[in-house]
Order: C-alpha cells, then sequence, then structure tokens
C-alpha cells in the first residue's frame, strides 16, 4: 500500500517560490492508495507565537486554508507543530509497512521534521523533492534537501519521475 503525506499547501505559504505547488499536489494525490493532508494552525499560547512572534495561521484564518483541492477520501489532520508524525499517520505507515511519501511546504522546515520524526522511528519516509518547496526561498528548499540527505539518506529522497508519477 502507497501513502502520501501532504504537508501545509496552504494559502498562506504560496508565494513565488511555492506556487506551483497546489497544482503538484493536488495531481500527484491520485496514484497513491491513501493520502493524509495536514494543515497548520498556531493557536493562541503556542511556542511559534510566544517564541517566533509568528501571529498568522490562526485557526480559521484564511491564511491557514488549503491551497489545493485534496481527493475526497483524503485524511485531513490539523497540526500546530513542525512535525506531522501524528498518531494517524504513524498507524497507517506500520500497517503499510513502513513507508510513506512525504511533500508539500516546507522542505526546510515541516517537510524536513516530519522526514526525521519517521526516520528515528525506523519508519521510511520517501520525500518527493520536486512537490516540495520552501516559502522562504529556493535556497532554503536547497537546503532542506542537503540536510534530509545528510540525516536521513540520499536513497528517500527521490522525485515524481522516479516514482513514475
Amino acid at each position: 500500500m502507497r501513502l502520501l503525506a501532504i504537508i501545509d499547501v496552504q494559502t498562506g505559504f504560496i508565494n513565488e517560490w511555492t506556487r506551483h505547488i497546489p497544482d503538484t499536489v493536488e495531481r500527484l494525490q491520485n496514484p497513491f492508495d491513501r493520502v493524509f493532508v495536514t494543515r497548520f494552525e498556531n493557536p493562541q499560547g503556542s511556542p511559534f507565537r510566544e517564541l517566533k512572534g509568528l501571529a498568522r495561521f490562526s485557526p480559521g484564518a484564511p491564511d491557514a486554508k488549503l491551497a489545493f483541492v485534496p481527493r475526497p477520501d483524503a485524511v485531513k489532520i490539523v497540526k500546530n507543530t513542525y512535525s506531522a508524525y501524528l498518531p494517524e499517520l504513524r498507524e497507517a505507515t506500520r500497517e503499510a509497512g513502513g513507508a510513506i511519501h512525504l511533500c508539500g511546504i516546507a522542505t526546510d522546515n515541516c517537510v524536513l521534521a516530519t522526514a526525521i520524526d519517521f526516520f528515528e522511528a525506523g519508519l521510511r519516509p520517501i520525500v518527493i523533492s520536486d512537490a516540495c518547496a520552501s516559502h522562504a526561498g529556493r535556497q532554503y528548499h536547497e537546503a532542506g534537501l542537503m540536510i534530509l540527505n545528510r540525516l536521513i539518506g540520499g536513497d528517500q529522497i527521490v522525485t515524481r519521475a522516479a516514482l513514475g508519477l
């Protein structure tokens, strides 16, 4: 069974460096058996507000809405952390044989944190590099991929073409 987690493709993260991602992930969904879609929300009292001063992505705010249409059977999950290593995804990944494909925004934080958490749990995160981007710019996307290569291994970083997609 092939799993896909689409991480935080939300209107507030779409800019010149990420504008291609909504169409990319929308088209990417169909070949997978199960699709999970995460959405970041930043509630009052969160470390993003308290430590970083990030006031965006309040629950229900326009910038927290998805920027693409998930397929009808996609499992939608709200998170308030960088990582999407959440119970629903962990259980599904274990049941599916231990591998999950990851894509979305941002390569250098949420995708990276998720991939590392899956790796450290002994599960295989497969990052689809050309279905990821960083709203901070191309250099941050490339840095995220470089760090992922070092931390989880290059065999876990693939392109859509390498997957036959």
